[in-house]
Parts: C-alpha cells; structure tokens; sequence
C-alpha cells in the first residue's frame, strides 16, 4: 500500500515507531529532517538536511550539524513547508511525510491540509502516521485496500460530487460540505474507487 519514496520528510510531531515508518526512513534516498525533529530522529537514523528557521535546535546540535543546516528565516511559513520547498528544490517528485501529527491538535490540522497543497506541486505526496495514511486525492481512481480495513474521506475546498465504490457504506454523487460526512467507512476487499467530479478534491485516510 505504501510503496518506496526516494525522500521522507520528518516533521517535528509525535515520531512514529511503526514498522513501515521505520522501513521508509531505513530506504530512503533522503531524509530531511524539520528542526525540531532531529533529536527524535538522530535514533533512527541521521538526516541528511535540516530545515526551517532553526529556532527549535539546541545550540549542541546545531554544531553537530553544522554542515546540514539549511536555514529559511520566512516566518509566514511553518517548518515543514519550508522542508517541502526544499525537497522540491532538490528535484525530488515522491515524497512521504512522517511525524506531521499528534502532540498538538493545531499543528496537526495545519499539516494535514497541507497535503490538498503539496499534492499540486509534487507526482506523489502522503502522510504516515503509527496509525494510518493520508493520501490527497484530486481525480477519479483506485486505492489499494485490505477487507475489513477502516476508511475516512475527507472533503477539502469546493463542493464538487464525490463517490465510492467498495466501501460498506455508499457515497453516490454527495457534495460533501462538512469534514464527518465521508468518515467511518470501510473497505470490502483489497481495493476501492473513489469518484470525483466537478472539481472535488479529498484527503482518503486508511486506518492500519
């Protein structure tokens, strides 16, 4: 379901444990790390790049990367933006975002509506928490599955007509104005079509 990435982004939330997380960090061409996640990450493996304002880094680690540091002093923007600029920067078009979630909720929600942008500006973006994928979702098309496996859409901008096909629970042709509307399905085999027009766009969650 996940696939291989050639760059993993890791943001400074609640840093994943989780099998695929580890394996991605482990295949990776690249690994940028946000500031504030180099101390989790160092333990799993060191980053290649650091970016954002610096702000969050200790003094001790800046030294210890001094030579990996990419300073971006915008403050109009958060640090994973600024990671996401730079990996487009460096020519990367697939990329996986770890540790964009928890810790707080607002960080959460800013990252995860990130997504409806970076999906515009790279082939394949996602978000893997220890708990499940994010997958932005723009045209009509196939996701791989597992029975049984919970799903959640979620409707992002604009109010374009969205439907699925093989999830339990049916979405034919809604406008899917509020975030609960497409949430709490679930998958009926190893695969499901979600169908937009109009313009819709969504985030697809698959739980693990």
């Amino acid at each position: 379901m996940l696939g291989k990435y050639g760059c993993v982004v890791v943001a400074n939330g609640l840093f994943p444990s989780g099998k695929l997380a580890l394996q991605a960090l482990g295949g990776a061409e690249c690994v940028v790390a946000c500031d504030g996640a180099v101390m989790a990450l160092e333990k799993v493996r060191v980053p290649d790049v650091v970016v954002g304002d610096l702000d969050s880094l200790p003094e001790e680690v800046g030294r210890r990367y001094a030579g990996r540091l990419y300073r971006v002093e915008d403050q109009e923007t958060n640090d994973l933006t600024k990671a996401m600029a730079y990996v487009r920067a460096a020519g990367f078009r697939e990329v996986l975002i770890l540790g964009a979630t928890g810790l707080r909720e607002d960080h959460t929600l800013g990252n995860i509506s990130l997504l409806m942008r970076f999906v515009k500006e790279f082939g394949r973006v996602e978000m893997l928490s220890d708990f499940g994928l994010f997958t932005p979702w723009l045209r009509t098309g196939i996701l791989a599955s597992r029975k049984g496996q919970q799903v959640s859409l979620f409707s992002m901008g604009g109010c374009g007509m969205v439907s699925v096909r093989g999830l339990r629970y049916p979405i034919e042709n809604r406008c899917l104005t509020e975030w609960w509307e497409g949430t709490l399905n679930e998958a009926l085999g190893d695969e499901f079509e979600v169908i937009l027009k109009e313009g819709a766009k969504v985030l697809v969650y698959r739980a693990f």
